[in-house]
């Protein structure tokens, strides 16, 4: 008996190992909750009784502080809730008209490899912007992704942080698509007061929600089907 058992819990948990869930949340998610379902998410990855995930979704107006947060950095602290995120990195905005994407992956069998996970959903956003017409680089000592704007000079259109807890990945990337730019003016993005910050819809691309998501989906297999067998 106890051997069907363990059967069929090896079964299961090889069944779990499979395919990742995508979930897409259509309307705004408030950022405490989004936090406690990805803790309870991460747990249960870890304990081989959930899949690994992606989580596509929207916050309300809000500010995040990594855990290398300046508050001199917050430049209008009574603009927006400010919750701690307890990811790397430092100040970032999110809200409506942007596209946040949670990657809650087990990095345990997909390789101990923290740097190459960075570089990963680097790639990741590289690739789907790609697909919807958008040069994204990378830039040295620069976090997130850039893209050159004429004129305008060079300007962050991806955000990336990162947290792991017993070698589950938690949190992920944000694109900005169309949200209200001004609203990055409650404080430094990521310490970088001197670059600016833009969207798909200022760089002239008329992309929907939808459109990001599916560039999401066609470019992550690719990047990420390595290492997680």
């Amino acid at each position: 008996m106890s051997g069907a058992t363990d059967q069929g819990a090896s079964a299961t948990a090889d069944a779990l190992r499979g395919e990742v869930e995508w979930r897409v949340s259509e309307t705004l998610v408030d950022y405490p909750a989004a936090l406690s379902d990805m803790e309870e998410r991460v747990a249960g990855i870890r304990s081989g009784s959930a899949r690994e995930l992606v989580w596509l979704l929207q916050h309300p107006p809000v500010v995040t502080a990594g855990t290398s947060a300046d508050p001199g950095e917050l430049v209008d602290a009574d603009r927006f809730p400010v919750f701690d995120a307890g990811r790397g990195g430092r100040y970032t905005y999110h809200g409506p008209g942007q596209r946040v994407a949670y990657c809650l992956l087990d990095l345990d069998r997909r390789g101990r490899d923290l740097r190459r996970y960075v570089h990963n959903l680097e790639q990741w956003v590289i690739d789907a912007l790609a697909l919807l017409g958008v040069n994204g680089e990378r830039r040295d000592g620069r976090i997130g992704i850039w893209v050159v704007s004429g004129n305008a000079g060079e300007a962050k259109i991806a955000a990336i942080g990162v947290r792991v807890r017993r070698w589950v990945s938690w949190h992920g990337i944000s694109i900005n698509v169309d949200p209200d730019l001004s609203h990055f003016d409650a404080i430094v993005p990521c310490g970088l007061g001197e670059y600016g910050v833009t969207s798909l819809k200022a760089l002239g691309i008329d992309a929907s929600m939808d459109d990001v998501d599916s560039a999401l989906r066609e470019s992550f297999d690719r990047v990420f089907s390595q290492g997680a067998g």
